[in-house]
């Protein structure tokens, strides 16, 4: 049987995207999301926030890192890839997602910026293009009323 590490998040910037190099010169770049997962509490829904730890490498995060922007929609499709290590003779740990495709959904809310956004992805293709700044979908509540329909 073979082994699967993928996951898919939709979810919101929790703070602006921060470009770092490493040692060897490659880009990194780090983010966090929220995910909110509905759960029912007595008669009524609420939104419990998950937050996950986002790592995006190379010249993608690089032109990515100027989109991504505390509020911003995102999907991220990747694999989990846990971080070990040791402090003041502790066993430590993390897991992040290692994006290995993202793309932007929207803008900030409340904001009015931004559209639905371009695709990026290390797989080369269409999908590592820049964002077009065109592209605006309006909210729901921007109709008027009285559409015929």
């Amino acid at each position: 049987m073979v082994d699967v590490n993928r996951v898919v998040l939709i979810g919101r910037l929790t703070r602006d995207a921060e470009l770092k190099s490493i040692a060897s010169g490659q880009a990194v770049t780090k983010f966090s999301i929220a995910v909110n997962r509905r759960k029912k509490n007595g008669d009524q829904w609420e939104d419990e926030p998950n937050f996950f730890d986002i790592v995006v490498w190379g010249r993608q995060g690089e032109s990515l890192h100027q989109y991504l922007l505390k509020g911003k929609m995102v999907c991220v499709d990747g694999e989990l890839r846990q971080d070990r290590w040791q402090q003041d003779g502790q066993n430590r740990s993390k897991v992040e997602v290692v994006a290995s495709y993202l793309q932007l959904l929207g803008g900030n809310p409340g904001g009015g910026g931004g559209g639905s956004g371009g695709s990026y992805g290390n797989s080369g293709g269409s999908r590592n293009s820049a964002p077009r700044g065109g592209d605006h979908v309006p909210a729901e509540d921007s109709f008027a009323d009285d559409i015929p329909f």
